[in-house]
């Protein structure tokens, strides 16, 4: 496979797809200041203590839920405040999501990272939108796209004229509330952009419990091993202090006591990938 050669740049000191892993973490949504602060202050000292450079992640809304009934956002103007204020305080680069073409320009005057849901990954004007704001640009490759299709979604960001853009992968559908991930897909989308790898939604089930999603953590560590291991450039994990308390995705959230070893073992595992990358059987 050819190698990725355009970094993308988050800030001075943060680049993807370089010689050291990024970090993307933080609870699923924004609930509240101190929930995000305090998640925040423990994952950024155990990615600097592994090796990772870090960005804080949090959703400002949570537009796909299963249910109409389910929590979606405190507010977008609330959620932005408390993102920037984490952000300040810890001194961290921010991601956040993005579902509409309108909210770009705004969530880019807060954040660092613009993501793209995966069920919105061919979305020509959302991707348009995005990569004109000049912020960096993370695509979640889609449940029902192939890997090597992802080129054209970095093609539509890079036609702004905007370079930062990494593509996220976190499984295909395969049936009914069920995800499974292809390690074949890591190196083959690596050729378009740097790519990172969604521990927390590859064990999703989406609308496994009737009218929320279903989780699987525990399969969270092996995954995380094998895609690591692949020499990919990055991590996504959301994670919560009471998973069964949190407002979204409680089921495949890794509980925040446990997120230091997790760090540890990931950063193990990357290594390693990193060491025997160029080794080739043709």
């Amino acid at each position: 496979m050819i190698k990725n050669t355009k970094p993308m740049k988050i800030t001075e000191n943060v680049i993807l797809g370089e010689e050291k892993p990024v970090l993307f973490s933080g609870p699923c949504a924004v609930e509240s200041y101190d929930i995000c602060l305090e998640i925040g202050t423990k994952v950024k000292a155990w990615a600097d203590q592994h090796g990772f450079s870090y960005v804080f992640k949090a959703s400002f809304d949570k537009a796909n839920r299963t249910s109409s009934g389910s929590f979606r956002s405190i507010g977008m103007d609330k959620s932005l405040e408390v993102l920037q204020r984490v952000g300040s305080t810890l001194g961290v680069p921010l991601v956040t999501d993005i579902h509409e073409s309108y909210q770009a320009k705004e969530v880019a005057e807060v954040v660092d990272v613009l993501q793209i849901p995966a069920f919105l990954c061919r979305q020509t004007d959302l991707l348009l939108a995005a990569g004109e704001t000049g912020k960096a640009v993370k695509i979640k490759r889609g449940q029902f796209m192939a890997p090597e299709d992802m080129q054209y979604a970095v093609t539509k960001v890079r036609s702004t004229g905007n370079e930062n853009v990494c593509l996220t992968e976190r499984g295909f559908s395969l049936g009914y509330h069920n995800l499974v991930v292809d390690m074949r897909g890591l190196p083959i989308m690596r050729q378009f952009a740097p790519v990172v790898f969604d521990i927390t939604h590859s064990v999703q089930q989406p609308g496994g419990q009737g009218g929320s999603s279903g989780g699987q953590r525990e399969f969270a560590p092996i995954l995380a091993r094998a895609a690591a291991a692949t020499g990919i450039d990055g991590f996504f994990i959301e994670t919560h202090p009471e998973p069964a308390k949190a407002l979204s995705d409680g089921p495949n959230l890794i509980p925040l006591h446990k997120m230091g070893e997790f760090l540890e073992m990931l950063k193990e595992a990357w290594m390693l990938g990193r060491k025997f990358q160029d080794f080739q059987i043709q």
